[in-house]
């Protein structure tokens, strides 16, 4: 499995989880994401390598920015 962290800017309520977990989930090969209120924070899983690119750009169309921390 691989994992890759985010750190989030601009989430202010459960309902940026909400949005965020399934702008995220929905690119191509993401298994699964836990967004983090408290943290700002997105621990991504996947079962092959996925293009952050993608991820990042899946978060900065639902208006929060984003960046790799691992």
């Amino acid at each position: 499995m691989n994992r890759n962290v985010l750190k989030i800017e601009g989430m202010t309520c459960d309902h940026c989880v909400h949005t965020l977990e399934k702008a995220i989930s929905a690119v191509p090969g993401v298994e699964k994401a836990e967004v983090n209120l408290k943290q700002k924070s997105a621990v991504i899983t996947s079962d092959r390598l996925i293009d952050m690119s993608n991820v990042l750009f899946a978060v900065e169309q639902e208006g929060y920015k984003a960046s790799v921390i691992s």
